[in-house]
């Protein structure tokens, strides 16, 4: 069964810094694109950083300069380290892979979450 579990959410002041990481598990990694979403209290999840399974990187507008989305296929893990963090980033983030593939269509798996709070 196919897994994303995301880890290095917590609290911490603006300004600070946090690294999120998402192991996959039971899928063809280096064949999916991987993502990261959030989703703020009364707000749409929404897109935060993508990464194509061919390097190619997204970021929302919100967070381009200061959010850098990698991957490492050896591991089977995808990281977004945030830096210079404001309270506006608090959300759950969530880890999301998507590939196309042959006969299968669009494949889609969602991790379970991890809470990054930021105080003022």
């Amino acid at each position: 069964q196919v897994q994303l579990v995301e880890s290095g959410g917590g609290l911490v002041q603006a300004g600070g810094s946090l690294r999120l990481s998402c192991a996959a598990s039971d899928i063809i990694f280096s064949a999916y694109n991987m993502g990261w979403y959030r989703q703020a209290p009364g707000k749409q999840r929404e897109l935060v950083a993508r990464i194509t399974s061919g390097g190619t990187t997204n970021y929302a507008d919100s967070v381009k300069g200061r959010f850098t989305i990698s991957r490492d296929n050896a591991k089977n893990t995808v990281y977004l380290q945030m830096n210079s963090l404001k309270p506006e980033d608090t959300a759950v983030y969530y880890c999301n892979a998507d590939a196309t593939v042959g006969g299968l269509g669009r494949l889609e798996h969602w991790g379970q979450g991890t809470l990054v709070t930021i105080s003022s």
